[in-house]
């Protein structure tokens, strides 16, 4: 089959591999019918996510038809149309017994990669994302092994299109959890987004589902505002204004309720702590520029919530951690609790409060992927979201 594979920092190219098998009996095997690269997914591309192999496949946002089942899955069959959550759950163990899949016990065999890095915990595995999470194929492919399948593949009955129900499998519902995190008061909070990209698309749109009497969302490409702005957001480009003194004025000089992070360790930004970053990140002495973690942390409101979708890699510094004290900020934050959302989240598209579809910009074949990563990376074209076909 053909898929996209990691070839090395800043290389990605289009490769036949072996088909996948069934390994498990709780496996299913799924032709993909559509996929798309997501933001993190650029991570892996610069080089700041260790444990790459050259040859891995990519791909943690996918879905697709139910090709062959193993003997001990009983909920799919094979026919079913299914969209598949980008992370990994077992769902029998007290983890995603408790709805938090992200952090699932059973889901990784290399746990102990992740152990190393982070202090003695991993979360779960993830698809197409590095040997530290699982080292399992991507979905940047035409088929796919889900290991426990019963759990993670989510039947769509209804007659929705794919780019309707696609981003079911990450960026909607976790732009959603970054807005459900901050426990809006409906009518009354005010919510800002540092970063307009895919996910902080979905959590404008997913703060005023949540009720927030308004949203603002920080970035600096027109296109993006301009996405935001559709959706009733007001935007601020901070390449053009102070971003710090139009928050308060924006909120009456309070800051507001809420700010969610939608960038991660990428974040661009201006000023001595930006450039810093920079340097060290070039030197590999830190995986994170926390440009946008630190207007999120002194521009949120006293006694506000900051919370977290975009990734972060490592260790940290430079972070205004004496203002999160003095104002009483909460912090949410981790990879997303897909498996919870994904019938909630179905049953707004099925009642028309939202088209996910809104966010794709480009569509594209896997022949054509490579040459995408690099215009999605680094925003030509007014590219926000590209959706791939592996049969085009």
């Amino acid at each position: 089959m053909k898929a996209i594979v990691w070839q090395g920092t800043n290389k990605v190219g289009v490769e036949t591999v072996p088909d996948p098998t069934l390994l498990l009996p709780t496996d299913a095997i799924v032709r993909i019918t559509s996929t798309a690269i997501c933001g993190s997914d650029l991570h892996l591309l610069d080089g700041f996510i260790p444990s790459m192999e050259k040859g891995d496949i990519l791909g943690h946002e996918f879905m697709g038809e139910v090709v062959e089942v193993g003997r001990e899955v009983t909920k799919l069959k094979v026919g079913d149309r299914v969209v598949v959550p980008f992370n990994i759950s077992c769902g029998v163990c007290d983890h995603c017994v408790r709805g938090h899949y992200s952090a699932c016990d059973n889901s990784n065999p290399n746990h102990r990669m992740a152990e190393a890095l982070y202090g003695g915990t991993s979360g779960g595995g993830i698809y197409g994302y590095s040997h530290m999470y699982g080292g399992y194929a991507g979905g940047q492919a035409q088929y796919v092994r889900v290991p426990f399948a019963d759990v993670s593949g989510f039947r769509i009955e209804s007659d929705l299109k794919d780019e309707q129900v696609l981003f079911l499998t990450d960026i909607f519902p976790t732009g959603y959890q970054a807005a459900l995190q901050c426990d809006i008061v409906p009518g009354r909070d005010v919510v800002a987004v540092f970063g307009a990209g895919p996910v902080g698309q979905f959590a404008i749109r997913s703060a005023y589902l949540l009720g927030a009497a308004h949203v603002i969302a920080i970035d600096r490409f027109p296109e993006r505002l301009a996405m935001a702005e559709a959706a009733g957001a007001q935007a601020i480009n901070y390449e053009q204004e102070d971003v710090l003194v139009a928050l308060r004025e924006a909120t009456g000089g309070r800051g507001p309720d809420h700010v969610i992070d939608a960038v991660g360790m990428e974040a661009h930004g201006h000023g001595p702590g930006a450039a810093m970053d920079r340097a060290q990140q070039k030197m590999r002495l830190t995986f994170d520029r926390l440009t946008a973690l630190r207007w999120a942390i002194l521009s949120c409101a006293k006694g506000g919530t900051v919370s977290l979708p975009g990734v972060y890699g490592g260790l940290v510094d430079k972070m205004p951690m004496g203002a999160a004290f003095a104002k009483g900020l909460t912090f949410r934050m981790g990879q997303t609790h897909t498996h919870k959302h994904v019938y909630p989240l179905l049953s707004r598209i099925e009642a028309g409060q939202i088209d996910p579809s809104f966010v794709i910009t480009h569509r594209a074949s896997l022949d054509q992927a490579p040459d995408l990563y690099k215009t999605f990376r680094d925003k030509h074209d007014g590219c926000i979201k590209v959706v791939l076909n592996p049969w085009a």
